[in-house]
């Protein structure tokens, strides 16, 4: 158990979590306390010790169902595979009733003997039964029929089990599944618009605990052919700090916005807490040589001016064309997070006309909802509506050039892809020489850039830095960096 442990903790600080030798020990000692057979008391147990961040708990899940599932052949279950061995000949759980090269509509024959082939339509009535009556067995023991009739597993390959579920439910058709629940309580009385409301939350929670069904089965019989350690990484979830803001899906997404609140707290308090206690004050002189007095003019102790950290104003300029949407909404939302630790944050937006959207955010009780309205009511297109960089740096200049001061920092948030047009980067070289800082921050990955009609090392060499930011982490510690 020990072994099947210590694998599952290096599954975790793979998937990125944070898990120190500490934590390590305190779930061994956890794992004295609760009965091993009880995988819910279990994971509650390991959760407890190993888990610091609600935004971690879904790769723990995910880690925690392939270490400890609930079917596993012996070998496993006595942590074998947990090392990561390859399991011996004849170990892999091969469905008999469909092998791997079956179509998906060969007959299937359910568990126990004489019994007679099950077409996809009586799976389909009896999986609408389970639904109604709420039957977990009867809807476990159809999830499997369902996997060995349509996921088509190919034992032996790599193939991530996040394949085989699509394949699996795009059969189900789940949504349509719900549908004919409703039809089916409609045609049998009238229903009030709250009770059909509250039927319809019913079936959803019973759907989506077949989906996990379907899930685990998969899992299993994955889990068998390849072990813990192959299967764990091939279906690692980063964690939402880690996730690519711009190819994140729409779950993704989501945990993403959820993050978001706590880090920007995170980082305002810590900002906070960097400014008030700094101790690079300049050398003071005349005090050193005083204190000097009393070790006969030795400077012992060299004695510093308290300092008097300034809050930086900052310019954010973002293109919000669609491929750096997604990118320009986070880092909008966390920079007015945290614009209590900067004496002024000032936003405009740009596609190929530029516009300034500082006051929707001060109007606004919550910055998600300025970024939605920003998203609908600025008018940020000039032309064709096509990202141009180079006359959006020149408006922006023009109009509001001579409010950057010495103690402006300048964000430019963008993958500098200009369509081909000019790129106007004597703008941004007359920015740079009004103000204390200018910061290119771009969501591409850094191979990328100068690609295409990628024009970044025009605009690079009239930054102090440009900066790779295609996570909410590294956007984190850019920001902990600038103030």
């Amino acid at each position: 158990m020990l072994e099947l442990l210590s694998g599952f903790v290096g599954e975790l600080r793979s998937a990125g979590l944070p898990v120190s030798l500490t934590e390590h020990l305190d779930a061994a000692r956890a794992l004295k306390h609760v009965p091993l057979e009880d995988r819910d008391a279990l994971g509650v147990a390991l959760g407890a010790t190993l888990v610091k961040s609600a935004g971690h708990w879904p790769a723990f899940e995910t880690a925690f169902e392939v270490y400890f599932s609930a079917r596993l052949a012996p070998r496993a279950q006595a942590g074998e595979e947990g090392a990561g061995d390859v399991p011996p000949k004849g170990s892999r759980a091969a469905p008999r009733s469909c092998p791997a090269d079956a179509p998906p509509d060969a007959a299937v024959t359910p568990e126990g003997a004489g019994a007679e082939p099950m077409s996809p339509t009586e799976l389909a009535s009896l999986l609408l039964q389970a639904m109604r009556r709420g039957d977990p067995a009867l809807a476990a023991a159809l999830a499997r029929h369902a996997v060995d009739r349509y996921a088509a597993l190919e034992l032996g390959r790599p193939v991530g089990g996040t394949y085989y579920l699509h394949r699996t439910l795009r059969h189900l058709d789940l949504e349509g599944l719900l549908q004919r629940l409703l039809e089916a309580e409609r045609h049998e009385r009238e229903l009030t618009a709250l009770e059909e409301r509250l039927i319809a939350d019913e079936y959803r929670a019973r759907i989506a605990a077949l989906r996990k069904a379907v899930e685990a089965e998969i899992r299993r019989r994955l889990l068998l052919d390849r072990g813990a350690r192959a299967l764990a990484r091939s279906v690692r979830q980063p964690l939402p700090e880690d996730v690519d803001v711009m190819h994140a899906s729409r779950e993704e997404l989501a945990a993403l916005q959820r993050a978001l609140q706590p880090l920007s707290r995170r980082l305002a308090a810590r900002l906070g807490h960097k400014r008030r206690h700094r101790r690079d004050g300049a050398p003071d002189f005349r005090a050193t040589m005083r204190r000097s007095l009393s070790t006969g003019g030795v400077p012992v102790e060299p004695r510093f001016r308290h300092p008097r950290p300034s809050k930086p104003e900052i310019f954010v300029i973002a293109d919000v064309s669609g491929s750096v949407a997604s990118f320009a909404r986070f880092t909008l939302e966390l920079m007015y997070a945290i614009s209590a630790q900067f004496s002024r944050v000032r936003s405009f937006v740009f596609v190929d006309g530029i516009d300034e959207v500082t006051h929707v955010f001060e109007r606004a009780d919550e910055p998600g909802v300025a970024v939605r309205r920003i998203m609908d009511e600025a008018d940020v297109v000039w032309l064709d509506g096509h990202s141009d960089y180079g006359h959006a740096l020149c408006e922006f200049d023009r109009r509001w050039g001579a409010e950057i001061t010495s103690r402006a920092t300048l964000l430019v948030l963008g993958d500098a892809r200009n369509n081909y047009h000019a790129s106007g980067a004597w703008a941004l070289q007359g920015l740079r020489r009004r103000a204390r800082r200018v910061y290119w921050l771009n969501p591409e990955p850094r191979e990328y850039w100068g690609s295409g009609d990628s024009i970044l090392a025009e605009y690079a060499i009239h930054c102090d830095a440009v900066v790779e930011c295609r996570t909410l982490r590294q956007l984190e510690r850019f920001v902990a960096e600038l103030a």
